[in-house]
């Protein structure tokens, strides 16, 4: 089974989205995985995602406000075969985190998108619900982009 962790600042609204969309498209591909959602900053560790993410959730038939906050740890790397980062910051700090020989495939989760390597997935926190939209729309392309490389790897 695959296992994948994604990855932006406070976990409170990119990543719990890209983890709702990421579990949603594996079903929908009938893929088996283990995902989850992290933050590299420490400010929001055991809160529901922001409200504005709840709710571009919800639109989009999904639930996430049981999903709590949490911080990147060391035996992340080793527990989850893939650690998505949303943007170049988050994926930086990664890096710097990240122990010596892990096994964790670290990227940008835009990278599996064609044409959007290297892209970052903007953070809405401080806009209003229609960034969050948008921030919906491009976790939704990345976490199908990501199944598919997934399941033809299998």
């Amino acid at each position: 089974m695959t296992t994948i962790l994604f990855v932006c600042l406070g976990n409170i609204c990119r990543s719990p989205l890209a983890e709702a969309a990421f579990r949603f498209e594996a079903e929908r591909a009938g893929l088996a995985v283990t995902v989850d959602s992290a933050g590299t900053g420490d400010w929001h560790v055991g809160e529901p995602p922001d409200p504005r993410a709840i709710a571009v959730a919800r639109a989009h038939g999904l639930d996430i406000s049981g999903y709590r906050g949490r911080q990147v740890a060391a035996e992340d790397f080793e527990a989850f075969d893939h650690v998505v980062a949303l943007d170049h910051a988050n994926l930086s700090r990664l890096r710097a985190l990240r122990p010596e020989g892990a096994r964790a495939e670290l990227s940008l989760l835009l990278d599996h998108v064609p044409g959007r390597a290297g892209e970052p997935v903007a953070d809405p926190y401080y806009g209003g619900p229609e960034g969050f939209e948008t921030t919906w729309a491009d976790v939704t392309s990345g976490a199908r982009a990501l199944v598919r490389r997934i399941a033809e790897a299998a």
